[in-house]
Parts: C-alpha cells; structure tokens; sequence
C-alpha cells in the first residue's frame, strides 16, 4: 500500500527522473537528490559540465514548478522536489534503481502524489513504475534544443543497430552476407575479373534467399544437433532397426525383380499365347498373367524378407521378455507357409496364357491342400505358443505387469 492512500495533509512532490544517470555520469552527483538547494546545485553542476544535456534543463523546470507552488499556495499542505537517476546501461537494472531511489525518496517525503518531470524520451518507460507506486497527477516534459521524435528515432537506431550487431540470427544477414560479397570484390578484382561481380552477386543473393526460404539453416542445425546428441539405442532395437531395414530391402528388390519378369515373360513368345502389342488394352486383358508371374519370380524373396523383418521383432521382444513374441513366432509360421499358398495360385492365374498349360483340377486340388495345410499349422503354432506362455509365464510376467500398469494409468 502506498503512502497516498494515508490520510493526512496533501503532500506534492515534484519528481525529476533522469533515466540513463547523466547526473550521475557528467556531473558525479550521488542520486537521489532531495531539496530545491541540492537539487539547484546539481542542475548548475550538470549544465556547467554539458549546456546542451536536456536534463539539467528537466531539474530546472522542477525547480520552477516548484516555487511557483510554494509562491502561489497551490497545495493544502506542502511540497517537495526529489531527483531519481537509473542507469546508464538501461534496462532492467536502471528500472530497479529508479524503484529503489524512489522508494527512499518516500519514506523521507510520504507524498500523496507526484508531479513528474522529465526530458520527454523517458516518459513511456517511467510512467509506469511510478503509478505503480504511486498516482502521478501531472507529467511535464521538457523539449530543449531537439526534437523528442529525433531523439526517440536515434534510440530505436541504435537499438537496431546493436541488435543487428550483436544477434547471431541478424548479423548472420546483415552483416555475414555483405562481407562475404566484400570478400567476393577483392578476389575478382586481384585476378581482374570485376565484370563478373555482378553475376556473383546474384548467386550469392539467391543461395540466401534458398537457404532461408527452404529453412535448410534450421534443417542442418538441427540434424548437426541430433548428431551431437544421439545415442546408440539398445542392442535389441538395434537387431530389431536393422532386420527391418534389411527386410524392406529385400522386399523392394523382389518386387522390382518380379515386375521386370512379368513384363519379359508378357512379351515372349515361347511363354505367351498370344503376346500383347502396345495396345494399352491387350496388357490390361494380361492383367492375371502379369500378376500371377510377378508372384511367382518374386514371392519367395518377398517372404523371406517378411519373415527376416519380423524375426528382428522376435528377437527384440525375447530379450525385453515382451509376450509379443510368441504372437510374432505364429506370425512368422502363417507367413512361411503362405509362400506356398501364393505360388501355387499364381499358377493357376498364368495358366491360361502360356503355351504349356497344367491340369486345372490339380492345380485347384493342391491350392486347396495348401490352404487346409497352413490353417493347421496356424493352429498347431498358436497351441504351442499358448503351452510355451503357460510353461514360461514367469519369463513375460515382468512386462505384463508393466503393461497392465500402463493401462491402469
């Protein structure tokens, strides 16, 4: 609570801020300064020191405001004149000076209210520390000699300035790239080559705006920062990463092996009938030909590769005792057998395009064995794993007790 919510006598105070502490500075006047005579002798020592300083001629204008208010009884009870200075770097650390010089000047003078007096620039940033504290009832700005607008512009520019100067995100443009064009000059200009400085220019103007544009400077810092902070993961998510990897590949290479095959097999005639033209038609009416061939030459590599892909996930599940992995194993049991089941309709598709055909019936007969056989064996892997989950419950209770944890949670 302020001293002006007290009851009492009206007491003014005239209140003279300098910011950035010329006083201090120019004149080595100790702040806060209290009383029309110390104030006056500081204002005399500090315009003596600097005429044109704006703030001498601040204290001056309190001075006056304040014998007009003595002079003219303008107040009920009575009134003083302080000067508060913050601090020539700015900032923070000037704001808390002027709060703690004004929080001294208070408990000597409990004012009611403030009359505020500056040079005009420090308005914006002083106000509200004092209204903070306590109601500012008048604010008198002093323009002595320039132009508060000038002097606002001035501060902004060096502000910028120093921004730009000191910022590695600013200066990286502002100046990074003009000294590299600088650096550009001299070279073409010791071999005699300024003719090209212009198409120099432009390179380099337009690698900036790609680089920026694209975001690539951000896309390097941050995998130059995932490479200096990764680490290696577990050895099982590294067999696990890996197998995959070698998995899709796999799978990849048979694909492109198996869509290479259908395309020579469609256009040979010692293995079609009738092999299509380039009538977008025909290869549309060869469609099962095509299909059965391309998995017929690649469906054996296709699930090795599965089954190289989902062997790492066993592996990875064995060694963190995750019961996923017994689920894994009768995947990798279906998927084995399902090479069969895939060759054998495969055959059945081309049959009626090539130029030695099968029996069909035995060719039904067997694809129908081969289904029969791998749902038996699906069943057959799933009984088993479920007797190996029983005789090894205490092997995955770890990490099912885990899970159910995570699922509570």
């Amino acid at each position: 609570m302020s001293n002006s919510t007290k009851e009492g006598p009206e007491k003014v105070l005239i209140l003279c801020v300098d910011r950035d502490d010329d006083i201090g500075v120019k004149g080595k006047i100790k702040t806060p300064i209290l009383g029309r005579k110390e104030n006056l002798e500081a204002a005399v020592a500090l315009a003596l020191k600097d005429p044109e300083e704006p703030d001498a001629n601040a204290m001056f204008e309190a001075i006056r405001i304040f014998d007009r208010m003595k002079e003219g009884a303008e107040v009920k009870g009575n009134c003083q004149i302080a000067t508060i200075s913050g601090s020539e770097l700015g900032g923070v650390g000037a704001d808390r000076k002027l709060v703690s010089e004004l929080a001294d000047v208070l408990k000597a003078f409990p004012a009611s209210d403030v009359i505020l007096v500056t040079d005009g620039f420090t308005d914006e940033a002083v106000l509200p520390l004092l209204q903070s504290r306590i109601p500012v009832t008048s604010v008198r700005r002093v323009i002595v000699k320039h132009s508060e607008r000038i002097e606002e512009t001035a501060a902004l520019f060096s502000r910028y300035l120093k921004m730009i100067w000191q910022n590695p995100r600013y200066s990286r443009i502002a100046l990074g790239l003009p000294g590299l064009l600088m650096i550009i000059l001299v070279i073409l200009y010791a071999f005699n080559q300024l003719t090209y400085f212009g198409l120099a220019f432009i390179v380099v103007f337009g690698v900036a705006l790609i680089i920026k544009g694209f975001g690539l400077d951000r896309t390097a810092r941050n995998f130059y920062r995932w490479v200096r902070e990764y680490s290696p993961p577990p050895l099982p998510i590294q067999i696990a990463n890996y197998t995959a990897i070698a998995g899709i590949v796999l799978i990849a290479i048979s694909c492109y092996q198996g869509i290479v095959a259908a395309v020579a097999a469609a256009t040979d005639p010692n293995i079609m009938k009738t092999p299509p033209s380039s009538d977008f038609g025909e290869w549309l009416s060869v469609l099962p030909f095509l299909t059965g061939w391309f998995i017929s030459q690649s469906i054996a590599f296709i699930i090795f590769g599965i089954c190289i892909l989902l062997g790492g996930r066993a592996i990875r599940w064995f060694f963190e005792h995750d019961p996923r992995l017994l689920r894994t194993i009768v995947i990798i049991v279906a998927w084995s057998w399902s090479g069969l089941i895939f060759y054998q309709a495969s055959q059945i598709l081309i049959n009626p395009f090539i130029q030695k055909t099968i029996d069909t019936s035995l060719a039904f007969f067997q694809l129908a064995v081969y289904v029969l056989a791998g749902i038996l064996l699906s069943v057959a892997a799933i009984l088993v794993t479920f007797l190996l989950h029983k005789r090894y419950a205490s092997f995955f209770r770890e990490k099912e007790g885990e899970v159910e944890e995570f699922k509570e949670s």
